[in-house]
């Protein structure tokens, strides 16, 4: 698809982003404003007590951001002019119900009449995430988004966004299959999204008519999301929510134009609008970090895997050619699963080196002001080997 053809749709376009100060959020909006200022409207749905709050939001978790950077030199004192003709703020809860707590009637009635695009990227990422948060956010929060751009009369396509993991833990190719209601990965039957819900009800009343403690409850909660993954074939919570949010998409579309997004494991940009930008520690960041400061000496693993791992501008230039593609077709069953495994594989020996040459050139540098020395990282190939080098290194020097 020619780039023109992608700026020319989204001129005049209103468009809702759920999840607004979410990492690929951010960089949806940023990408809109830059290739496309004549758009019409983005709304932006966040958590917000009020017009105030959300205000602030937008300023410190948003528009602060490095990111912006190059929209700001580019708009320079006009960027605010621009702002605030483009950008709507929406206080609200995809987890609330069909209008995603969106009090305010005549912005409701407003949205409903505009919009154009809906792009649902709000989500709970956390794999160990509280099973009725999860529930709420990742499975009927998917189904809330739903039922509020079928209120909207002149929608041309929803986007939602999953992951690629809804397929569980498997090997090989993996195909773009949709699941349907009470699909699972083993095999068992009785997969009731309604029952799940209820189930979650019955045990924080449970819970709570025994006097537990928050931290208590937290703690039911997460072990309760594993367990009901791991029931019906998921490795855990997020994933296993995911899938049924997508199920529910699947289900209730009816004639409206829906397209899936399942990206892998999503990095920092590539390229747009300039590389390297990440917020906080992501994904495998955590082990980047880890083995610049010099603490991870060691990794347990296949050398040869695939570490399927694709750039956020990536994802983004996805969503967008996808919200294009599929406008008007709302007999499409589209999903897109958005990875580099197929085509452009990273396998974890890539990891290994990429490490070593990068922290060699530009070491971290320690709290001592000192840089820290790395060596390259010995990946071991099982349990056993990873016992051994353990009590070799660390137990037998214990001991003495």
């Amino acid at each position: 698809m020619e780039f023109g053809s992608v700026v020319q749709f989204l001129e005049d376009k209103t468009i809702l982003i759920t999840g607004a100060t979410g990492f690929l959020a951010k960089i949806l909006l940023e990408k809109i404003l830059r290739v496309q200022p004549n758009v019409k409207k983005i709304y932006l749905l966040l958590r917000a007590a009020d017009a105030k709050s959300a205000s602030q939001r937008l300023q410190n978790e948003i528009l602060g951001k490095d990111l912006f950077t190059l929209l700001k030199e580019k708009w320079g004192a006009d960027l605010n002019s621009l702002i605030s003709k483009k950008i709507v703020l929406v206080p609200g809860d995809i987890s609330y119900d069909d209008d995603l707590g969106v009090k305010d009637s005549n912005l409701r009635e407003e949205i409903w009449s505009q919009l154009d695009v809906v792009v649902n990227l709000a989500a709970t990422t956390n794999f160990d995430e509280r099973y009725d948060v999860a529930l709420g956010i990742n499975t009927m929060g998917a189904k809330h988004v739903l039922c509020f751009a079928k209120k909207c009369v002149k929608l041309k396509v929803l986007v939602h966004v999953s992951t690629a993991y809804v397929s569980g833990e498997r090997a090989g190719l993996i195909l773009e299959n949709s699941y349907g209601r009470g699909d699972t990965l083993n095999g068992v039957s009785g997969l009731d999204i309604d029952e799940e819900k209820k189930l979650v009800d019955q045990k924080l009343n449970e819970l709570q008519a025994e006097g537990a403690t928050t931290e208590a409850i937290k703690e039911a909660m997460k072990d309760m999301g594993i367990e009901r993954a791991k029931v019906y074939g998921w490795p855990n919570t997020y994933v296993f929510t995911k899938a049924m949010g997508e199920m529910l998409v699947g289900d209730l579309k009816e004639n409206l134009s829906v397209v899936i997004i399942r990206p892998t494991i999503v990095t920092s940009t590539l390229k747009e609008p300039f590389p390297g930008w990440v917020e906080g520690i992501r994904t495998i960041d955590s082990l980047a970090v880890g083995y610049g400061k010099g603490r991870l000496t060691c990794f347990l693993g296949d050398i040869t895997g695939i570490v399927d791992v694709i750039p956020a501008d990536m994802v983004v230039n996805a969503i967008v050619v996808a919200m294009v593609a599929h406008a008007n077709r709302p007999f499409d069953d589209a999903i897109y699963q958005v990875g580099s495994s197929v085509r452009n594989p990273v396998r974890y020996t890539n990891l290994q080196d990429f490490g070593f040459d990068y922290f060699t050139k530009k070491p971290w540098i320690g709290k001592d002001g000192k840089p820290v020395k790395v060596g390259r990282v010995k990946v071991l190939s099982s349990m056993a080997n990873f016992h051994g080098y353990m009590a070799i290194r660390y137990l037998l020097l214990l001991k003495l």
